[in-house]
């Protein structure tokens, strides 16, 4: 689908990582929520099942009000948002919404408004010039509207999100890991030649 539409209200409240305790934020989640690598290729060297990329929807709409901070966008101007779902033997496993900013979708990078149900991910971490700021996360209801109402749950979900950065261009990645999500053994190795370059902080935009 692709059009316009008017941007949904419900931001999750997130949060750095810092301001998670161990209690609130376990170990046992903390090792795959923090992770930096590929999500892609997480999903599949689990090799439980064919994986692939379902596109819900793509359309210029005005982004959500911490989405626009972040990636300081004007008040009321548009940006490019992309929400997929991850699915893995057939079953949603992952919601993600991308933003793209207008002045992002030039040059090298025009050819991200044409995804279609290619991964963002193998696109960004084969991407040389990578940079990846720390995650913020939040936890949500499963009721979300947040969420498309087709991948809406029972259970709350973990969430996440971090800015990538390209030849001085921003995009922001959100991702939400649904009730049939299995995490990696906690001993997969890293791949770090698809991990970019991670800041030492969420930098806060010019103002």
């Amino acid at each position: 689908m692709q059009g316009f539409y008017k941007a949904n209200s419900a931001d999750p409240h997130w949060l750095p990582v810092q301001q998670f305790t161990t209690a609130s934020l376990p170990p046992a989640c903390r090792y795959w929520l923090l992770d930096d690598g590929s999500l892609t290729r997480r999903l599949i060297d689990l090799n439980t099942g064919p994986f692939r990329v379902q596109r819900l929807y793509q359309g210029w709409q005005v982004p959500l009000p911490s989405e626009r901070i972040l990636l300081n966008i004007p008040t009321r101007q548009l940006a490019l948002v992309r929400e997929v779902a991850l699915r893995v033997n057939g079953s949603a496993v992952v919601f993600a919404r991308s933003v793209f900013p207008y002045t992002s979708l030039t040059g090298s990078l025009t050819h991200l408004r044409k995804l279609k149900n290619k991964p963002l991910g193998a696109i960004l971490f084969n991407h040389p010039g990578m940079h990846r700021s720390p995650f913020e996360i939040a936890r949500l209801g499963g009721n979300s509207d947040y969420l498309p109402l087709a991948l809406q749950q029972g259970d709350d979900a973990w969430a996440r999100r971090s800015r990538f950065t390209i030849e001085n261009k921003a995009l922001l990645v959100s991702e939400v890991f649904l009730h049939k999500f299995s995490p990696w053994p906690k001993a997969l190795p890293v791949h770090r030649s698809q991990r970019g370059t991670v800041s030492s902080a969420m930098l806060q935009p010019k103002q």
